[in-house]
């Protein structure tokens, strides 16, 4: 099953936004910190409230583009940061999308897929980057054991899927983690082949 805009909307309208930190996810700012191009082309899907999409802004990184499938989404954002260009707050669906970017940041998307997707997620996000770019974030290495997002996996499953199309550059598990989080994370950095 694709969750879809219906099914993240009623998440929206019922505050069931459990995976929302509050913030910028500490790896995922550390990361941010020691980039030194600030014109790269940055996506970051399924960003919900994109923390992170604010940090890269108040940084002063221009192309930063934030797609989710949920309007509020990005009205919420939109309210929170009114400063960020609305041209680059992207109501869309991942799989669509045609724009290509430097950087691609995971955090929480991947997760919230079934399963069945990952395989196409993997295809689309080397389709979306240009040559050299990356994928970097977090993934759960964790079992959920449910039927619904979110949905985790292992670092040994996650190598296998993604090695056919990226580099893995680094994939471990990341040692500085919100507190809920620690020891259920691995950061990733992905370079498209």
């Amino acid at each position: 099953m694709r969750f879809d805009a219906n099914y993240w909307e009623s998440r929206w309208a019922k505050n069931q936004t459990g995976w929302d930190i509050g913030h910028v996810s500490t790896p995922i700012k550390e990361y941010i910190d020691q980039l030194e191009d600030k014109t790269i082309d940055i996506l970051i899907p399924g960003c919900g409230q994109a923390w992170e999409g604010e940090y890269l802004h108040r940084e002063e990184f221009p192309n930063v583009y934030l797609l989710d499938i949920a309007p509020t989404a990005l009205k919420v954002f939109h309210e929170r940061v009114p400063t960020f260009p609305v041209s680059n707050l992207l109501v869309d669906d991942f799989f669509k999308i045609e724009q290509t970017f430097d950087l691609i940041i995971e955090q929480t998307f991947f997760c919230a897929l079934d399963p069945s997707f990952r395989m196409e997620y993997i295809e689309k996000a080397s389709k979306l980057l240009n040559p050299g770019g990356k994928l970097i974030g977090l993934l759960f290495e964790t079992d959920f054991g449910h039927d619904h997002p979110p949905f985790g996996g292992t670092q040994e499953d996650y190598l296998e899927l993604f090695s056919e199309h990226f580099e893995v550059q680094v994939m471990s598990s990341s040692n500085n983690s919100i507190e809920p989080r620690k020891g259920s994370e691995l950061f990733i950095i992905l370079k498209k082949l």
